[in-house]
């Protein structure tokens, strides 16, 4: 269960672009709203809306937001209706590139998205185009602490989960079946919490299958587009199949 991580190729530079542009709670209260009005307002028996709590709590989003949102999604309060959209599209040096959405005018959302690959000199795709260069699974990232890589795997393959990989030094990604995620997730995370261990993430993702490296060109224009897609309004998350190598993050990151 071993192998080269995948989780900075899925990541960008996703929390930095946010933190910088100020839209982190904006973005989860939609999540959390969506998942409210789709599963209804209680987490216990709503497992995204679950997830979407937790993600907010650990980026210190203030629990009124949260139960605002939360009361907002389930109609109980008057908001936004906002519906889910994933986007497809080519990037510079012919990177695949998924965008999840969540939007309230579709027919403002797609012109805008496109406007952006234009000026970056590619195209969106249409459905199916690049999706299937993806699978759609459960991820969650998580800093060992003090609890073995041995004691992790254990409890990874006794709740169900599909592999397990070293990101960094003492973090680690879990990945399960998209099916199978909030089971998983709901029985591991209080398990790898009693051996003392830190959830740094977790959700549904699109992983690449394969990943490619370009040249130092290509890639500073594909990150310049993936940084203008994630700083969309309406744009959720943003995956790509680029390769990013640690040269390559150390000159992304000196440039935030």
């Amino acid at each position: 269960m071993a192998g080269h991580s995948k989780w900075a190729n899925i990541k960008h530079r996703k929390g930095a672009a946010d933190a910088r542009r100020g839209q982190v709670f904006t973005k989860l209260a939609k999540e959390i709203m969506i998942s409210a009005k789709l599963g209804g307002s209680d987490e216990n028996s709503n497992p995204r809306l679950r997830t979407a709590i937790l993600k907010a709590r650990a980026a210190n989003m203030p629990k009124d937001n949260i139960e605002r949102a939360v009361k907002k999604g389930a109609g109980e309060l008057e908001g936004v209706n906002y519906e889910e959209a994933v986007y497809e599209g080519y990037g510079p040096g012919g990177i695949a590139i998924m965008i999840e959405t969540m939007t309230d005018k579709r027919t403002r959302t797609i012109p805008e998205l496109k406007n952006i690959f234009t000026k970056a000199g590619t195209s969106m795709a249409e459905s199916g185009s690049v999706s299937y260069l993806f699978d759609h699974k459960g991820m969650l990232l998580v800093k060992a602490n003090s609890a073995t890589e041995d004691q992790l795997l254990e409890a990874v393959l006794e709740t169900g989960g599909e592999d397990m990989e070293q990101d960094e030094p003492g973090v680690f990604v879990i990945y399960t079946t998209r099916e199978d995620f909030h089971a998983v997730s709901d029985k591991l995370i209080p398990i790898l919490e009693a051996k003392g261990c830190e959830i740094l993430e977790s959700g549904l993702k699109f992983v690449p299958q394969t990943t490619m490296e370009l040249d130092a060109e290509k890639t500073t224009a594909v990150l310049k587009l993936l940084d203008q897609l994630e700083s969309h309004d309406d744009v959720q998350n943003v995956y790509s199949n680029l390769e990013l190598t640690d040269e390559v993050m150390a000159g992304s990151l000196s440039d935030s």
